[in-house]
């Protein structure tokens, strides 16, 4: 099954089936965004309990509902001194050491930092990673998981394949042909990659900051000097993706209760910088 929906992703025309969606999503005709939505709803089982509009019929559209804001405390910051946060709510597709610029994409199947990131992947060979995937029913918004300097952002055309656990099996390299976006930040411990893959039927990655809007058309090396606090919203997908951090050499130690397949949601326990 696996390998038959990877074969058929090759031949979709991906951008284009992604871009029609994106218009019916970010429509808001009463029955066009009301049929989206309660369809979706019922489909993944979402409920309202978190969210600061507590109405499907009151949001503006489906990219708006999708994308919904969370009440204050949903989402509370784990405690410690030195501890890192996870930027999403989704499960954990795999994390671990990066070996020597090798990660581990699914089993058998490895990808290099430096085709995943460019440059700004420089200093994080043999460090630490964790690969979080986003499900359609997740929480959407992105959250810094150590407080930071943005410096750098990297944005990457590509394809769209889904980037679903079935999928990682069967595309090599998968991150790496996807369009995502790269982001480098300086913190009291070091640089931290933050990274937004994007996928099939993701209409964009949407940042805070101002940014070459997605889709993206060429390779674009940006420099920022803006700061951040732990637990800050750094961006959106706009229907499931994935988010890639990265630490350099000895300076994170992961959470050692997650593993592949851990579900978990932002603000809980990523790991701890190491002292």
């Amino acid at each position: 099954m696996s390998t038959w929906f990877a074969s058929l992703q090759k031949v979709l025309p991906q951008h284009a089936l992604s871009r029609a969606v994106a218009k019916l999503a970010c429509s808001e005709r009463a029955w066009v965004k009301s049929l989206f939505i309660q369809q979706f709803a019922k489909a993944y089982q979402v409920t309202l309990e978190e969210a600061q509009v507590t109405c499907l019929d009151e949001f503006a559209s489906f990219n708006d509902f999708f994308t919904r804001a969370l009440k204050a405390d949903a989402r509370p910051l784990a405690d410690g001194e030195f501890t890192l946060v996870s930027p999403a709510d989704g499960a954990v597709s795999q994390l671990g050491n990066i070996e020597a610029d090798q990660l581990l994409q699914a089993k058998g199947h490895h990808y290099s930092l430096n085709s995943l990131a460019g440059s700004l992947g420089q200093g994080f060979e043999h460090g630490t990673f964790c690969t979080i995937y986003l499900a359609p029913s997740d929480y959407h918004r992105v959250h810094l998981p150590w407080a930071g300097e943005l410096i750098e952002t990297l944005a990457v055309p590509g394809e769209l394949f889904s980037v679903n656990d079935s999928t990682a099996q069967s595309i090599p390299g998968l991150f790496c042909r996807n369009e995502r976006l790269v982001c480098k930040f300086n913190t009291t411990h070091g640089p931290m990659l933050v990274i937004l893959v994007g996928a099939m039927i993701v209409a964009s990655i949407e940042t805070v900051w101002a940014g070459p809007s997605s889709p993206y058309q060429s390779q674009i090396l940006t420099t920022h000097k803006e700061n951040y606090d732990k637990g800050d919203e750094i961006g959106r997908f706009l229907l499931g993706s994935t988010v890639i951090c990265c630490f350099p050499k000895g300076r994170v130690a992961l959470n050692a209760d997650w593993h592949p397949g851990s579900k978990v949601r932002m603000g809980e326990k990523l790991g701890e910088y190491m002292t």
